[in-house]
């Protein structure tokens, strides 16, 4: 049993990266699946897609690069565990590395980046930093 599988994918994610892996498999959950959505929307990731297994199915990450073979995603962190939540109201949501990077906040609207969340007028649990 995982105690942590959001940190889990962070880490297949951030070693696949590292390596220059062109894609990487993650066990599927539906947090998941909207963490990857987001990474998707804000262009850190070139792609996803959902394959189905025996149990719970795998969420298959596209990792982006530039044309020089540079990564895109240069660091993602977890912010909040399961020993020590960190949460945010409207008025302390984080900025990442001076805007460069984005927070991923689990708002009562999903799970939004921090400028979604200044817009949406609404706080959370800070999921993770992404530069």
């Amino acid at each position: 049993m995982m105690t942590d599988p959001i940190a889990d994918m962070l880490t297949r994610i951030r070693n696949a990266n590292m390596m220059k892996f062109e894609k990487v498999d993650i066990p599927s959950s539906k947090i998941k699946a909207e963490i990857v959505k987001v990474l998707k929307e804000e262009g850190f990731i070139k792609n996803y897609k959902f394959l189905k297994d025996r149990r719970q199915g795998i969420i298959r990450v596209y990792l982006k690069y530039l044309q020089d073979e540079r990564q895109v995603l240069t660091g993602i962190s977890r912010v909040s565990r399961p020993g020590r939540r960190v949460y945010c109201g409207l008025d302390r949501i984080p900025r990442v590395r001076g805007g460069f990077g984005i927070a991923v906040i689990s708002t009562p609207r999903g799970i939004l980046t921090d400028k979604k969340s200044k817009k949406e007028k609404v706080g959370g649990e800070v999921l993770c930093y992404v530069w």
